[in-house]
């Protein structure tokens, strides 16, 4: 298995004088690998999420995006790796309130260069997928915040992206909704999606093959060592 992300001695600084977000931080998360990241507020969950999602770059240290160094990158090829190779999932929807659920997620597909009949074909696939075959001409006030998360999870993986980065994707949903956001990261993660999950919720760490902690921006553990880890490969059944 070749390693979708490696980190190697990363760190972050803001300000002046600069404050370290992320201190001396190595990782590397294997292609079909699931993991949650897990720490308090002010832990450096977000920097780091920032650095993996190359939209911000690190103060020092290397940053290997499926084996590509973001540091010799310009902003243009960061963007062209983001749209091809990146999903992210927010706490906040972020979908468009007046657009229905077909065309909420067809619009991640709007920098691919694919036609506009294409991306809506392409997003009735990934709505069907996150089990919203029903729901593909509702707007966003018409449905459920589960059923939004969805949708949001829909418009990440619509251009099929090797990596899925989930903020806090169970923040602002009830518990019965939130579970079954976790059971659609499980099902996307067995059919060969990497997948992390940044949360300060124990709880839903839990859920997860894979515990990493950060605090005061450090990694302090990790549940598993790499042969524990589970991988899984596209078709497989976690």
């Amino acid at each position: 298995m070749s390693a979708v992300i490696e980190l190697r001695g990363v760190s972050r600084e803001y300000g002046k004088p600069p404050t370290r977000a992320l201190d001396d931080v190595s990782l590397t998360v294997e292609r079909g690998e699931m993991l949650a990241v897990v720490g308090p507020s002010g832990s450096g969950k977000s920097t780091l999420l920032n650095v993996l999602g190359t939209l911000d770059r690190p103060t020092a240290g290397t940053v290997l995006i499926d084996g590509i160094d973001v540091a010799a990158q310009t902003d243009a090829q960061l963007a062209g790796l983001r749209a091809h190779r990146i999903g992210f999932v927010f706490q906040q929807f972020h979908l468009s309130e007046g657009v229905t659920s077909t065309d909420n997620v067809a619009n991640g597909l709007l920098y691919s260069g694919v036609p506009l009949r294409e991306r809506r074909i392409r997003a009735v696939e990934a709505l069907h997928q996150v089990g919203l075959g029903h729901r593909l001409g509702h707007r966003p006030n018409q449905m459920s915040g589960g059923e939004r998360q969805r949708v949001a999870i829909a418009r990440a993986v619509v251009h099929r992206p090797p990596l899925l980065l989930a903020d806090e994707p169970t923040g602002n949903l009830d518990s019965k909704s939130g579970a079954g956001i976790v059971d659609l990261l499980h099902e996307l993660h067995g059919e060969g999606t990497s997948i992390i999950v940044i949360t300060h919720d124990n709880a839903l760490a839990e859920k997860l093959p894979r515990r990493i902690m950060i605090r005061d921006g450090r990694l302090t553990a990790d549940s598993s060592s790499t042969s524990e880890r589970v991988v899984v490969t596209a078709g497989a059944t976690p």
